[in-house]
């Protein structure tokens, strides 16, 4: 069976899209489970930050790839590429239709494309990390736009981890760490895409509104939890979006509106990349989700068009 994606920016409604269109492919005679496609949704522990689904709004079908690493180890493509791969392979050879859904576009990408994702130099890149110590982060990513410009505006200066990682690839390959991200890269399998849209007043103002939600509903507590287990020196946890705000209010250097009002505009500069990114797949089905109350409309419609396509071809097995 092909792989599908479902991708998007921040608060679309992505997962209960997913979980709709499993249940609705469910009752065509197609099971179908979930992939997670969120590069901190795979740390334990960070729930309410992340929006993680919950097990109620799982509603039944199974869900890969969450809470798969503690957050002081380091989540990178190639580690994601090989384990949803895996993942997705096991769910093929069961019968089981994958659906891939999330709104990490560079993790996508390292999944559903064949282009080889270049290794890593702990030698390289203790060396760039020790060399680069001193820099600010805006001197930093000098750094880098010097010997990759459209890296230089993909990747946040802030995330440092980033930066490095793609000097370290440059320094490795002599190609930019973009060119890595060819829009026409052979696709690994048939793959369906589908990206959530919606308009960006509306999804500012849910981001707010669900900012505020997170603080209501325990972020301070799962940060202080989190913090005891050395959050601040995670490799890649820190750079969740909330989590580097919300501890500045814990340790007391914000007030709690300080910290919303930074999460939240945080937030809107991720969704407006991720909007720029999944602009680029030109093949996708585009889903204007508006309301809500559309997605199972939505959900219904997805699921007749890809058991339609289920129906037209066989199986796709991978090696």
């Amino acid at each position: 069976m092909a792989l599908t994606v479902i991708a998007g920016a921040t608060a679309t409604g992505k997962s209960a899209l997913a979980v709709d269109v499993a249940l609705a492919l469910r009752e065509q005679g197609i099971p179908s489970e979930i992939v997670n496609a969120d590069a901190m949704q795979v740390y334990r522990g960070m729930n309410i930050g992340t929006a993680k689904i919950t097990g109620l709004e799982r509603r039944g079908v199974p869900h890969h790839l969450f809470d798969e690493l503690d957050i002081t180890e380091e989540a990178t493509a190639a580690w994601f590429r090989e384990r949803a791969r895996t993942v997705i392979s096991e769910m093929q050879q069961r019968g089981v239709h994958p659906i891939m859904v999330g709104g990490s576009g560079f993790y996508i990408e390292a999944v559903i494309h064949q282009q080889q994702m270049p290794g890593t130099d702990p030698a390289i890149r203790s060396r760039l990390e020790q060399q680069t110590a001193d820099l600010t982060d805006e001197q930093l990513h000098d750094l880098l736009r010097e010997v990759d410009p459209i890296a230089a505006d993909r990747i946040d200066q802030r995330n440092r981890r980033r930066v490095i990682r793609a000097i370290e690839v440059f320094e490795l390959t002599g190609r930019p760490f973009s060119s890595f991200r060819a829009d026409a890269a052979e696709l690994w399998q048939p793959t369906r895409l589908f990206v959530l849209e919606d308009e960006r007043a509306v999804l500012n103002a849910r981001i707010a509104e669900r900012t505020q939600a997170m603080w209501r509903g325990g972020m301070l507590d799962e940060v202080r939890t989190l913090d005891r287990q050395g959050l601040a020196t995670s490799p890649t946890a820190i750079h969740a979006t909330g989590y580097r705000e919300a501890l500045e209010q814990l340790h007391g250097r914000c007030s709690e509106t300080q910290a919303v009002e930074d999460t939240v505009l945080a937030t809107t500069r991720l969704v407006k990349k991720q909007r720029t990114w999944f602009r680029r797949y030109h093949d996708a089905v585009r889903l204007h989700t508006g309301d809500p109350g559309n997605i199972r409309c939505i959900a219904e419609a997805v699921a007749d068009d890809l058991a339609h396509d289920v129906d037209a071809r066989p199986d796709h097995e991978t090696e």
